[in-house]
């Protein structure tokens, strides 16, 4: 572990610890959270917390309730659910960051679910700025025409049918994202075009960047959307990446936070986490 990277642990209002880690940067930039995506280890992240750190911005990087770092002995009957990792987990990973904040706004990157969570936790209103990558909390009617019947059966089928047979879902057994708690599973799977809580999210005043990947098949144009208008109480807006502005074939909805990306979409975002400045096109309305 480098000099600039501590082990950190968060302790939620409900006493539930999560395993995190902390980057110091190296020119007071401001601060920056990092929310994972739903069954995304955080250290998936960590090269990208590294890189932030290295361009002057402290960086804090957690497991959600349930979830590598943050996970119980035995996950099976515990009772987390999705709406916990914002109204509990992020709320203390945010209180966390303003406490040890040194100056400089502060600031979240928000993957997939990680770009809805600050909605639903009392402090959002602390944040200055969001970029938010593929937000969205997977109504199965956004998802890519396409593939939506293949991705119905897996994640709104098989996922709770499984589920319901052990107890939480084995994703790691399967290769399909990590393991996770029975209520955060079912919430997925179950649930509607609004998510129960999203009336909280106008208490949010951040400057938001919504990010949307045209060949990203869970975070389509219209699930970007769908989350970007709960945030009624900030200025927002929506930006399109096409694979082809990288020189990719595809992108998809995780690819951006690979480090193959270290020369291209990542100093890009310093663009809006700095200045507030879109580097990308205009999603079209």
């Amino acid at each position: 572990m480098s000099g600039n990277e501590s082990t950190i642990e968060i302790v939620c209002e409900d006493g539930v610890r999560l395993g995190g880690h902390w980057w110091r940067g190296t020119g007071g930039g401001g601060t920056i959270i990092v929310n994972p995506a739903t069954g995304v280890l955080a250290r998936y992240y960590h090269r990208y917390a590294r890189f932030l750190a290295g361009h002057g911005f402290d960086v804090l990087t957690y497991d959600y309730r349930g979830i590598g770092e943050s996970r119980p002995p035995r996950l099976r009957g515990c009772g987390y659910r999705w709406r916990h990792w914002g109204e509990r987990d992020f709320e203390a990973a945010l209180r966390f960051a303003q406490e040890r904040r040194s100056g400089g706004p502060l600031l979240v990157v928000g993957h997939s679910v990680g770009g809805f969570l600050p909605g639903l936790a009392g402090s959002a209103p602390l944040i200055d700025r969001m970029l938010t990558v593929g937000a969205q909390h997977a109504w199965w009617r956004d998802y890519a025409s396409d593939r939506r019947f293949r991705l119905f059966l897996k994640w709104h089928v098989a996922m709770p049918a499984l589920t319901a047979l052990y107890g939480y879902f084995p994703g790691r057994r399967l290769g399909w994202l990590e393991d996770l708690p029975a209520g955060v599973a079912n919430e997925w799977s179950f649930g509607g075009p609004e998510f129960p809580g999203s009336a909280l999210f106008a208490s949010v005043t951040a400057q938001i960047l919504a990010v949307a990947v045209s060949d990203d098949e869970l975070g389509t144009p219209a699930a970007i959307r769908r989350t970007l208008s709960y945030y009624a109480g900030a200025p927002r807006r929506a930006a399109l990446i096409e694979p082809s502005d990288y020189g990719r074939a595809t992108i998809g909805h995780f690819n951006l936070f690979h480090d193959s990306h270290a020369g291209g979409f990542w100093p890009d975002t310093l663009r809006w986490l700095r200045e507030g400045a879109n580097p990308w096109r205009e999603l079209p309305p």
